[in-house]
């Protein structure tokens, strides 16, 4: 049990701490004057190398929270038998989940082939998807914090 649950809290670690630091290092970083010419293809490179992290902590995390559940006693089976605090993490990460997947499959590739496109050919709604694609990243910190906060008021009840 100490392997999965050393696994799972190094899964999720990963995934937040590169998730904070993409939003709060590098991004800031990257919107100096000496990274402006290439801050889209800096970011866009370790973003997209970033996403493999995270699809590899989501597996990790699927595979061991269900064993980590069960050695509590908690009926996996069952949602009727859950804490209030895991039926809203689950939800939490259901969003999350909706969140990437959004991100990754639909709102990254089209923002990516936009900025292909000179700003001032670029209709207004492109305009918009770029400007507020940014905003699909930081929901996703915000509800990774949340899911982190449900999971030490999991634990620590």
């Amino acid at each position: 049990m100490v392997l999965l649950v050393w696994l799972h809290v190094l899964a999720a670690v990963s995934w937040i701490g590169g998730t904070i630091f993409l939003s709060v290092v590098l991004a800031p970083v990257l919107k100096r004057e000496p990274f402006a010419s290439q801050r889209s293809l800096l970011f866009r490179t370790v973003a997209r190398r970033f996403r493999v992290v995270v699809w590899g902590a989501i597996a990790v995390l699927m595979l061991t929270g269900p064993p980590l559940l069960h050695q509590r006693g908690i009926p996996i089976m069952n949602p009727s038998g859950w804490p209030t605090v895991l039926s809203v993490k689950l939800g939490l990460v259901a969003m999350l989940l909706l969140f990437i997947v959004t991100h990754d499959l639909i709102i990254g590739p089209r923002v990516s082939r936009i900025l292909q496109i000179p700003t001032e050919s670029r209709p207004s709604s492109d305009r918009v998807m770029v400007a507020w694609s940014p905003w699909i990243a930081r929901c996703s910190l915000l509800l990774t914090l949340a899911v982190l906060l449900a999971a030490v008021v999991l634990v620590r009840s």
